[in-house]
């Protein structure tokens, strides 16, 4: 059952966490364990509907790999906007292997492996397409790349994403829509 502990609580326990070097406190977990739950859910819902991944297991997945990593947390946003991105990451791992299996099967490579929704208004897009569009976007601007993993892979609302950031939701939106600009510009030129 998830714990319901303030924003300061869950970032005081995972900078303690960080610094213990050891499993995350029980207490973390459960307050934590809703959100990551929710954040899988809505990458599920933006994936393929015969997509063999189903949100539990991307949610265990991401708790290993968050486990595994030595990362000084700055806060809670920090850890649901690594958390979201290490989903995407998983995600993505696993469109390039359905897509390596079908091109060594020798049929011609499905051209959208895993769809999302597209963060720059289109229906769906490639999820191995948008993810190198992000990994630029985070070159030039890491905290809109951020906002849109949290806004679109994690299906946080602009609200959410707001108060997890400690920004005003104006700001959100502007920076979403700056970003929806950035995204459809470099995947459009392919």
């Amino acid at each position: 059952m998830a714990e319901n502990l303030s924003k300061a609580d869950v970032s005081g326990l995972l900078r303690r966490w960080h610094q213990d070097g050891g499993a995350p406190d029980e207490r973390l977990i459960r307050a934590v364990e809703g959100e990551l739950r929710r954040i899988a859910v809505g990458y599920m819902r933006r994936e393929r509907p015969d997509h063999t991944l189903q949100p539990t297991a991307l949610v265990n997945e991401a708790y290993l790999r968050l486990v595994e990593g030595d990362i000084a947390w700055e806060g809670r946003a920090h850890f649901y906007g690594i958390a979201a991105r290490v989903m995407r990451h998983i995600l993505v791992d696993h469109a390039r292997k359905r897509q390596a299996a079908k091109r060594g099967a020798g049929r011609r490579a499905d051209k959208s492996v895993s769809k999302v929704v597209d963060p720059a208004g289109g229906r769906d897009v490639d999820v191995l397409a948008l993810h190198f569009a992000l990994e630029e976007l985070e070159t030039v601007d890491p905290r809109q790349a951020q906002i849109v993993e949290m806004r679109y892979f994690a299906g946080m609302t602009e609200d959410e994403v707001a108060s997890a950031m400690d920004l005003s939701s104006v700001t959100i939106r502007r920076e979403v829509a700056s970003a929806k600009f950035f995204l459809g510009h470099k995947m459009k030129r392919g």
